[in-house]
């Protein structure tokens, strides 16, 4: 496995506070397992001092907005396919499910991540360029 890869895989893993990961690829696998000198942190608690860049502040449930999109990765959180583009959806719009939402960068690799039902966006919950972990609101739909 490269050097590279498994640096990405040690940030990514301090990141998003994951207590151990384990990859396998074809006959060569990685285990890597964070020690914590610190209490115990809920898999819920949001990452200390990162402050939301987007136009909401304020994360939502799904009983006050209908649905929350959130995080299937840890990753880097990018509105557009491109920083000239427009991004793929806006505070206001329609979306029906299997539209494209957002890209999070994991790993040097781009995912696109859909919608799972259909509605309107009713909040942006993460900025451009935000980092996010896994499990995280990024938007609500009603």
């Amino acid at each position: 496995m490269d050097l590279r890869k498994i640096k990405k895989l040690i940030e990514l893993v301090e990141e998003s506070k994951v207590v151990e990961l384990e990859v396998s690829s074809g006959d060569e696998s990685i285990r890597i397992s964070m020690k914590s000198s610190a209490a115990p942190v809920s898999q819920t608690a949001q990452p200390i001092g990162v402050v939301p860049q987007g136009p909401a502040a304020s994360p939502a449930t799904s009983s006050d907005t209908g649905a929350v999109e959130k995080a299937p990765m840890a990753g880097v959180f990018y509105a557009a396919p491109s920083p000239d583009a427009e991004p793929f959806v806006a505070l206001g719009q329609t979306v029906s499910a299997g539209d494209v939402l957002c890209i999070i960068e994991s790993m040097k690799m781009m995912n696109e991540i859909v919608a799972k039902q259909s509605g309107t966006v009713a909040k942006i919950l993460v900025g451009n360029g935000e980092a996010v972990s896994t499990g995280m609101p990024l938007f609500a739909i009603s």
